[in-house]
């Protein structure tokens, strides 16, 4: 898992190019690095300790080599045989995802397995430090063949033009608080259309035991705990933006019998019960997303009745634990 020094090399070698092309985005360069961190942060932070060059270690930062059934059924390509039989291209993809998979696999070993002899149709579908997946060679495959996904300002490029359409497609403003760029993250790993805000972080993928019990951390939290690990590093040498790191999220309690929580941080005096909604018994935990109310309202996230709620609650019913 990478850590602070990882991302500080991170940002000493890449943090000018972020903040010239961040600027008017809603996103920044701690976010970038957690989305390196969490996208392809099982190989960088090896790569980095070697002595390849810079290029070359941006070449090597490729991974997903998922094939069905747990890819995606709608995901193009499942397989060797679908990239070979419905690109006109995909026998010289293929060769190139292949051989990107072996040559990153000498220097990361939980690969090796994958990219040896015994899984000679393996290859990888995800292409970049920032991960492009591998489907879009439908429309731009000198993306991939002509390797442009190892140069840094490119591969910034593709994450940025998949990042946006993401963020409106869930709905989510220009300006965004942490939690709110998390759930951009998320959406631009696990697509827009089964991105779920009810479900607040916990989405993604996450580790489970044998069972199919989720013994890990979510795609989403795991993001949004880098992001502000990143926000207690500088890079070395280079001048920083970057913003404090949030203080630990606060939990409150609710002193209300019942509490409700709504979507909206306002009552319609015409229909007071029209956008709650969940009845917060007395006592239930509820952690600040922000910290700031609004209307007097808290926004607020909740695991009531086993499902992950995010909304609006009274403040003067909330008490700091």
């Amino acid at each position: 898992m990478p850590n602070t020094d990882d991302m500080r090399w991170f940002k000493t070698n890449f943090q000018t190019k972020l903040e010239a092309a961040l600027q008017g985005t809603p996103y920044t360069v701690d976010f970038m690095t957690a989305l390196a961190c969490q996208e392809t942060g099982e190989v960088w932070p090896i790569l980095r300790k070697t002595d390849l060059s810079l290029d070359r270690i941006l070449e090597l930062c490729v991974g997903d080599t998922l094939d069905s059934p747990r890819r995606s059924v709608d995901a193009f390509p499942n397989n060797k045989g679908d990239l070979v039989a419905h690109h006109p291209r995909g026998q010289e993809i293929f060769a190139l995802a292949r051989q990107a998979l072996v040559d990153m696999a000498h220097f990361v070993k939980e690969y090796r397995g994958v990219a040896s002899d015994e899984h000679p149709n393996k290859f990888c579908h995800g292409f970049g430090i920032f991960q492009f997946d591998i489907q879009h060679c439908k429309t731009d495959p000198d993306y991939f063949l002509q390797k442009r996904y190892a140069n840094f300002d490119e591969c910034l490029k593709k994450a940025i033009g998949e990042l946006e359409p993401a963020r409106k497609q869930i709905g989510l403003p220009s300006t965004l608080t942490d939690h709110e760029q998390a759930f951009v993250a998320i959406a631009y790993n696990i697509g827009p259309g089964r991105f779920r805000l009810s479900r607040g972080l916990q989405q993604g993928f996450a580790q489970k035991d044998k069972h199919g019990k989720v013994i890990g951390p979510f795609y989403g939290e795991q993001f949004f705990n880098f992001m502000q690990q990143s926000k207690t590093v500088k890079g070395d040498g280079a001048a920083t933006t970057t913003t404090p790191p949030a203080t630990t999220a606060q939990v409150f309690k609710v002193t209300a019998s019942v509490l409700n929580l709504r979507s909206q941080s306002q009552i319609d005096p015409n229909n007071p019960k029209a956008n709650i909604q969940a009845k917060l018994p007395n006592g239930q935990r509820v952690t600040a997303v922000t910290g700031q109310p609004v209307n007097g309202f808290l926004e607020v996230e909740t695991n009531f009745e086993g499902r992950e709620l995010r909304g609006f609650a009274s403040a003067q019913f909330l008490t700091a634990v």
